[in-house]
Parts: C-alpha cells; sequence; structure tokens
C-alpha cells in the first residue's frame, strides 16, 4: 500500500536507518519500513519465516541494552514490523518484548545509518 506522506523521499542520506529487506533496501520511519519504487513511497513489513520466526524463547539474552531494559515507545530502539506486531532493532537482530523476556526474532542487516 502507498504512504500518503510524500513530502520526505528516502534514500542514501536521508536520514533514516536503512536495511536489507529480501532483494531490496528499505528504510525504518517511525515504526514503518518503507520501500521506495517508482517514485511511490509502498509500507512493507518483515514477513514470519525460518530465518526471522515469531517464537516465545525465554532463555534469549539479550546483548544491546541492560538486563532491566524494556522496549516500547521512546525506549530508544527503532521499531520494526515483523508479521502482525512489531519488534525492535537491537545491535542487527529483531528483539519481542515477551511478558518478563524478550524473544529474539532474527536478523536484520542495517545497509546504513
Amino acid at each position: 500500500m502507498p504512504s500518503t506522506n510524500q513530502t520526505h523521499v528516502h534514500g542514501p542520506d536521508c536520514g533514516h536507518t536503512a536495511v536489507q529487506h529480501e532483494d531490496h533496501v528499505d528504510y525504518l520511519d517511525h515504526g514503518h519500513l518503507q520501500h521506495v519504487k517508482g517514485g511511490r513511497t509502498h509500507e512493507h513489513v518483515v514477513e514470519i519465516s525460518a530465518t526471522n520466526p515469531n517464537r516465545c524463547d525465554p532463555k534469549h539474552r539479550a546483548s544491546g541494552h541492560s538486563e532491566g531494559h524494556r522496549h516500547g515507545p521512546g525506549c530508544g530502539h527503532e521499531s520494526v514490523p515483523h508479521g502482525d506486531h512489531l519488534d525492535y532493532l537491537v545491535d542487527g537482530r529483531l528483539h519481542h518484548p515477551h511478558g518478563d523476556h524478550c524473544d529474539d526474532h532474527g536478523p536484520l542487516t542495517v545497509v546504513s545509518h
């Protein structure tokens, strides 16, 4: 679905984190994963897959933040749409807050910040 915000154009040096998504580059923009094609901005989602599973991992020991850190709006990590939920990008990994722990939902390659 194309975005209605056409005032900002994503590209190198636009200020948003660029990530590898399938065979192209998308940009993280306030909880959205956006791809520019044909002059239009399209909303994307990291699909649930073997690489990026939606699994509970209560034994996951999160790196990139303190033990007591909780992901959510304003936590300092960029949110990424993954399947039907939001994950948070931490050191190239998708972290998902789940109860009293954080699940690892796999890698997401950062191309540039």
